[in-house]
């Protein structure tokens, strides 16, 4: 564990960094010019962006119109399969012009739920929706993107595509069964979707239209719980989501989208909370995520797939989370080919003892890419975080991630980290950039770090500035 030295006011070097060549590269030796650039950028405040990105978000509404899922035959005993009354409920409400699909107590198991235009999905006090746990049932395959590169494959449990004003509503319970299904063990050793991941990534990597990237049925891609592809005006409430099969909340390309008061309990590897890709004008406020992987993780394409759609994921708004994922809280990437634009995400608390992680989580910031994804994160701003033992690094931004190499930039810039409190982790800040593509403008002031067990770790920070930050009771300052 690091011990505060004799004066309570140390500088970075002696905190356990690499040089001062390594952390400011000559050509922005310290100077009139940086440092005027320095305090001309914390002058402007982001976050007050924030109330014009909140003015355009707006929940849709619905017709009062009541269309339930037991008028068109389903069954809650958990035994019969209500995929056609689900259809049908959703059908009809759409055709009448919109309204809501009711799910009463009881638990109705199904297979794929498409929802339509002016549709809102909405599970009562009792009641739940239980996926299969036949792949069968989420067949045909769908347009989608799986893990950042666009193919056809399983439906997502609950999908839409090109549609506008959807909705799923609680108080209910949404039961993906993933640790019970066949999902788990198509990722497991001895399965057969690191193959298939392999194909899919080649296919994207080489330009193989779209249309000949077919996946589904006899193959081995876990579909996400939801998923909604170029859809506008989407709300998600007050609904519990369990044990997805993978990545449970996927918006694609979508706009003016609200995610509020959200619990995701996942258990099955790769089970990320949300995943906002390219993706704009989206608020997620008041949830709680306890998953196998990032709890948020705003993404954008991956690789050569990702600069070929070209989108970015940008103004999305992050408040009063509760983070127990086993990797990020609030995470940037690795997916982020298209880029990553103005993430805003303030007061969230990671691992609380009223809300604890099966496992410690490994990072409460996570900002990631690598020199093949390319893309650029330009704006990422987190304040008044708080957490408790983690495993990792408090603050963690890497261009080497997965230590994947290629040809193109991996930028990461504007970044501020302000008003963190946390005891217990690896280390308070660990910036791993390299010499070629320097981390630009990375700004960390007013924190608070006990019980870190090793120093901090500072490599190719240009334009870096720390500010009343104590880590183990020792200040540390930058310039």
């Amino acid at each position: 564990m690091s011990t505060p030295s004799t004066s309570r006011r140390t500088f970075l070097a002696v905190a356990g960094t690499v040089s001062a060549a390594g952390l400011l590269p000559p050509v922005l030796a310290p100077g009139a010019a940086a440092a005027r650039s320095t305090v001309d950028r914390l002058a402007r405040d982001p976050w007050e962006r924030v109330p014009e990105i909140l003015a355009r978000i707006r929940p849709p509404t619905f017709p009062g119109r009541r269309f339930d899922i037991t008028r068109h035959g389903a069954v809650g005993d958990g035994r019969t399969k209500n995929t056609k009354a689900f259809r049908d409920a959703i059908k009809a409400c759409h055709q009448a012009g919109g309204g809501r699909v009711v799910v009463p107590r009881g638990r109705f198991l199904t297979g794929a739920v498409h929802l339509r235009s002016n549709v809102e999905l909405h599970v009562q006090s009792g009641g739940t929706i239980l996926f299969s746990k036949d792949p069968k049932d989420y067949l045909p395959a769908v347009f989608t993107r799986w893990e950042g590169t666009e193919c056809w494959n399983y439906s997502s449990f609950v999908y839409a595509r090109g549609r506008h004003d959807i909705a799923i509503t609680g108080p209910g319970t949404l039961d993906g069964q993933g640790m019970d299904g066949p999902w788990k063990s198509w990722r497991d050793p001895g399965g057969n979707a690191l193959a298939d991941q392999a194909e899919l990534r080649r296919m994207g990597t080489e330009g193989v239209p779209v249309a000949e990237r077919i996946f589904g049925d006899g193959h081995h891609l876990r579909p996400n719980m939801i998923q909604f592809y170029d859809c506008r005006n989407i709300l998600i409430q007050d609904v519990t989501i369990l044990e997805p099969p993978m990545w449970t909340i996927h918006p694609v390309l979508c706009r003016n989208v609200t995610l509020r008061n959200v619990d995701v309990v996942g258990r099955i590897n790769n089970s990320d909370g949300v995943d906002p890709e390219c993706t704009s004008d989206m608020l997620i406020t008041g949830c709680r995520f306890h998953t196998e992987d990032d709890s948020i993780a705003v993404k954008s394409g991956r690789d050569e797939d990702g600069h070929r759609v070209g989108v970015p994921s940008e103004d999305i708004v992050v408040r009063d989370c509760v983070f127990s994922g086993r990797w990020g809280g609030i995470a940037v990437g690795s997916e982020m080919s298209g880029g990553v634009r103005n993430v805003f995400a303030e007061d969230c608390r990671i691992n609380p003892l009223d809300f604890p992680g099966r496992f410690n989580p490994r990072h409460p910031v996570f900002i990631k890419t690598n020199k093949k994804r390319g893309g650029s994160i330009e704006g990422v701003y987190v304040r008044r975080f708080t957490g408790r033992a983690i495993d990792r690094d408090c603050v963690y931004l890497t261009t080497r991630y997965g230590g994947q190499q290629g040809g193109r930039p991996a930028v990461i810039r504007d970044i501020r980290v302000e008003d963190m409190v946390h005891d217990g982790a690896r280390r308070a800040i660990n910036l791993e950039g390299l010499d070629s593509d320097p981390f630009t403008g990375v700004h960390i002031a007013r924190c608070r770090f006990t019980n870190m067990a090793q120093p901090n770790s500072i490599g190719f920070a240009r334009d870096l500035t720390i500010r009343d930050v104590l880590v183990n009771g020792s200040e540390v300052v930058y310039p």
